[in-house]
């Protein structure tokens, strides 16, 4: 019987080992696999412009890793069964790279007509009329001039760098999409782009430029901060530098200080800065604020990381407004919202450009500062053009939060922030 019981069960175990296939069975199941392959790829290639490029960017890589293990495993056949599956699946060996007219951005161009209009914001991040209105502003050179650094369109370098900074897309992804010859192509686009920003809109930054801090005040005055020209505020960028930025009530940025060490503390960065050396000539002449209490001069309003100083006013510390009725906790609830201003345009700037939040290392790295600037750049020439806003704002970190200054405080900037604090409590008393 025991023996019986053995047999059954060495049958019933044999009964379950799966057949090896047969070589018609295996060229039939590569055969289907293969199609199944070069069917994605044919959709993946022809119908990307109804893709969201977050998507033709996922599913590229995982359709041409496919291929390539398909391929492998034909490689693996012998020649005759090679020959059997190619038959069988009645197709040709996969084509080569379609040339520079069929390429994702040229039919872009030619079906805009035919596509929505978020087609271009989810691409590039700025409609189709702002895109060539900064094609024409950057004056990007022609294949056909001497001085062309890259035989390319200019609307191909422009494209294919804002595709890039938008969606931190491969260099290897973007010069399929745009028909590039090669990945270092497709980088040095990227740069030269980045080169042409700085130099074409730094206008856009120029905290000097007539009336540039008058127009600012207006805005701040609505927010109940009379004679305040800006905020000022820091971020952490990809982890590897540390910008500076201040901004007007509109989200716009005036001027940009990028590259500082993350080991360093506002307070250093600070001193360091053209902002720093030139505020007094930016905040010179302007007429004060008369207020109860006292005049006010031009100022900015910096967060608790930096020293108070005569123009810069930052909040009293969490004792002083314990109280929440108190002048100093309604100052300090007024001064939190003129600093979400920096935060929401560093934001902004993260939301459309997500190659800024990579990480950067090595050569790259000294790169970053000048891709920072540039998308600061774009996104004051995007306001200017009337383009909305990304409706996703990207929140940095909880390693973005600085100490809080623990030096001497300036008596200047402690009695500003005093008659600002009683003109607040007095315009929230009336309200």
């Amino acid at each position: 019987m025991v023996a019986a019981g053995r047999k059954r069960r060495s049958r019933s175990a044999l009964a379950v080992v799966p057949a090896t296939p047969s070589p018609p069975q295996l060229t039939s199941l590569l055969a289907l696999l293969a199609s199944s392959v070069s069917l994605a790829l044919r959709f993946a290639s022809d119908r990307d412009l109804l893709l969201h490029p977050s998507q033709t960017l996922e599913l590229d890589p995982l359709v041409l890793a496919a291929a390539r293990g398909v391929s492998r495993l034909l490689a693996m056949l012998p020649l005759h069964l090679q020959t059997l599956t190619l038959t069988s699946m009645s197709l040709s060996p996969p084509a080569p790279s379609p040339p520079l007219p069929s390429s994702w951005f040229l039919r872009l161009l030619s079906e805009s007509h035919s596509l929505p209009d978020s087609a271009w914001r989810d691409a590039f991040r700025m409609s189709r009329p702002a895109f060539f209105q900064l094609l024409h502003s950057l004056a990007l050179s022609d294949p056909a001039a001497a001085s062309s650094s890259l035989a390319l369109p200019p609307d191909h370098k422009l494209g294919a760098a804002l595709f890039r900074l938008a969606h931190a897309a491969p260099a290897r992804a973007v010069a399929r999409r745009f028909g590039l010859p090669s990945p270092a192509v497709a980088a040095r686009a990227f740069y030269e782009v980045c080169r042409a920003i700085a130099d074409r809109l730094a206008i856009l930054l120029d905290l000097g430029a007539p009336d540039r801090i008058a127009r600012a005040v207006p805005g701040f005055c609505a927010l109940s901060l009379p004679n305040c020209c800006g905020a000022l505020g820091y971020a952490r960028i990809g982890d590897a530098v540390i910008a500076q930025a201040l901004v007007d009530a509109e989200g716009r940025f005036l001027d940009v200080s990028v590259g500082w060490d993350t080991a360093m503390a506002p307070a250093e960065i600070l001193p360091r800065t053209k902002l720093y050396s030139s505020q007094s000539l930016v905040l010179a002449n302007a007429p004060h604020g008369e207020l109860i209490g006292g005049s006010v001069p031009r100022y900015f309003l910096g967060p608790a990381c930096c020293p108070m100083l005569p123009w810069l006013v930052t909040p009293y510390n969490d004792m002083d407004a314990k109280n929440g009725m108190s002048k100093e906790s309604i100052f300090n609830n007024v001064h939190s919202h003129g600093m979400r201003l920096v935060r929401n345009a560093f934001g902004h700037v993260r939301s459309r450009w997500r190659l800024l939040d990579e990480c950067w290392k090595g050569e790259c790295q000294e790169a970053l500062p000048y891709v920072v600037v540039a998308g600061c750049l774009l996104h004051n020439f995007l306001i200017k053009c009337g383009e909305p806003d990304p409706e996703e704002i990207q929140e940095g970190a909880a390693a973005e939060l600085f100490s809080d200054f623990e030096g001497e405080k300036d008596k200047e900037g402690e009695r500003i922030r005093d008659v600002l604090a009683v003109h607040l409590s007095l315009v929230s008393r009336n309200q």
